[in-house]
């Protein structure tokens, strides 16, 4: 694999348009100020936030003193025999170690789901060499303070000190560090605070679960460091300068959308990773650039995109994308942090706040309240094993099927709007439900993203609610058969994931979004359903 860090703007048609956006950014010295953690780069109204959150860019050099601890605690846990680690994490506490560690070929299980199902899968591990990462830069991530308590309690029940076997990562003065240092937990490793959790990858977040996996976190830090001179220079070759320059020129001409799609990069997940920068960083005020990942270059969206999207490939050039972006994980990781980062200076975002992410965690909070989750909900109608719950002001007549009930919510989308799958399931038994993109993005030809819920609530959920609104909301949810209790709380996993699905919807709804519900009171049989039901849509549309 390459050393080098770099980005290339291959359609010349917008290698052109960008190109005064890239002598701005030069004779503004932007990358230079950025990396010295200049917080006036996004005006007077997002100062305040950005002096304390630029932190991350010289990780590469302030995360050294973390390799040592993390190499002698990895000693320590195998001399035990301790060898499983669970990361209870999302969002920026997830997406980053996942990505290091399925590239790096590690075992790293990573819990960011309140299903049921998944996390129950998870305990059924081998707990007796089994370590939990319980990671949280806030300290309160509802999810993860859950899966806390019920691994604490599977630990208890196996005659296991879960003190021993609990590694916490957080900010420091969080109620997580203060409840990990008062119960006596193994290892607690506070952050730097001035890092947010999007732009944390080579940070205590990052490292410390990949690391502890037996991924090589040095030497992603000695690729991040190789790419940083780079990438900090005032000069019309900066990759990222280039790459910040290419998106927000696309942005300006209409194309909001960067689909991603990986040419032979190595690297693995890395579309997820950028998923959560790029739409947190840059979805608000009704303006930025909603990620789009795709299967591969051929995959619907990337291969077919029109004028509304920007084709990214991650990895060599091969002429299928207008940029392309190559080098090792840690350098492409800095890379994108500060391109995202010049790109909410050109598009005239703050780049470093999310201010639309609560909404959907109070209505959430709200729905807990009452039994099981929220109220029961009526179904339009039922269709087999799957129940039709449409909600907005886009419904119309003839919805007594699933594909109809789909055909309504596609044609609900404006012109170059996109359909956003949200599966609240499991991501590891129900992961066939994720042939529904392409299938969808095919029939449809709207741009179409998948997330698995409440994943993508730390991650697209703030583009969702703060950017461009012109998407359409499809959410999958299902019986989860058996549940899991959260000790010392008055609801159950179930109950929680039902609540982020509604309260999300509900958001959304009054937002004036179309939203589809589709309920599988089966989820085996209400998958096959539902897969019928897409290709109906295309045999009738």
């Amino acid at each position: 694999m390459t050393t080098e860090t770099s980005a290339e703007i291959t359609d010349p048609s917008l290698a052109r348009e960008a190109e005064p956006l890239v002598q701005r950014l030069v004779e503004d010295r932007a990358a230079s100020k950025l990396a010295a953690g200049d917080p006036t780069l996004w005006g007077p109204e997002a100062e305040s936030e950005a002096s304390v959150r630029l932190a991350w860019t010289t990780l590469h050099e302030t995360s050294r003193g973390l390799l040592a601890e993390i190499d002698a605690l990895r000693a320590e846990l195998h001399d035990e025999g301790l060898s499983r680690v669970v990361l209870a994490g999302m969002g920026g506490s997830s997406l980053a170690p996942e990505v290091i560690t399925a590239t790096a070929g590690t075992q790293l299980v990573v819990l960011d789901t309140t299903d049921p199902g998944q996390v129950a899968d998870a305990l059924e591990g081998e707990l007796d060499r089994t370590v939990v990462v319980v990671s949280s830069k806030s300290g309160t991530t509802v999810e993860t303070d859950s899966h806390r308590r019920i691994f604490e309690q599977a630990f208890t029940e196996e005659g296991i000190d879960p003190a021993r076997r609990m590694i916490v990562v957080t900010d420091p003065g969080s109620p997580l560090q203060e409840l990990g240092e008062r119960a006596g937990y193994r290892r607690v490793f506070t952050a730097d605070p001035n890092v947010g959790g999007r732009y944390s990858a080579l940070s205590a977040f990052g490292l410390v679960p990949a690391g502890l996996a037996g991924a090589d976190v040095a030497a992603l830090l000695d690729d991040a460091a190789a790419a940083f001179p780079n990438l900090r220079s005032d000069d019309a070759a900066n990759p990222a300068v280039r790459l910040a320059a290419a998106l927000a020129a696309a942005h300006g001409n209409g194309a909001e959308k960067v689909v991603l799609a990986d040419s032979g990069s190595g690297i693995v997940g890395f579309g997820d990773w950028v998923e959560q920068l790029i739409a947190e960083s840059t979805g608000k005020s009704g303006l930025g650039l909603l990620p789009v990942p795709v299967e591969n270059v051929e995959a619907p969206g990337f291969a077919t995109a029109g004028q509304d999207a920007t084709p990214v490939a991650i990895g060599p050039a091969d002429g299928t994308a207008s940029v392309n972006t190559h080098g090792p994980l840690g350098g492409l990781m800095l890379l994108w942090e500060f391109a995202t980062a010049l790109a909410g200076r050109l598009i005239g975002i703050n780049p470093f706040d999310q201010p639309d992410v609560e909404a959907a965690k109070r209505a959430a909070r709200s729905l807990l309240d009452g039994p099981a989750g929220g109220p029961a909900a009526t179904p339009l109608t039922v269709d087999g094993a799957v129940e039709i719950h449409p909600s907005g002001e886009w419904l119309s007549a003839g919805m007594g099927t699933v594909a109809e009930a789909l055909r309504a919510l596609v044609n609900a989308a404006p012109r170059d709007g996109y359909l956003a799958v949200q599966a609240y399931l499991d991501r590891l038994d129900d992961a066939s439900i994720s042939v529904l993109r392409p299938e969808l993005a095919r029939r449809s030809g709207l741009q179409t993203t998948f997330g698995w819920g409440p994943r993508f609530l730390h991650s697209t959920g703030q583009y969702h609610k703060g950017g461009h609104q012109n998407g359409v909301f499809l959410q999958i949810t299902g019986d989860p058969g058996s549940d899991v209790e959260i000790p010392e709380q008055p609801y159950t996993l179930g109950a929680l994931q039902r609540a982020q699905a509604l309260g999300d919807g509900q958001v959304l709804a009054q937002q004036h979004r179309p939203v589809l519900r589709l309920h599988l009171t089966d989820r085996a049989a209400g998958l096959v359903e539902l897969v019928k039901a897409v290709q109906d849509l295309r045999a009738a549309g």
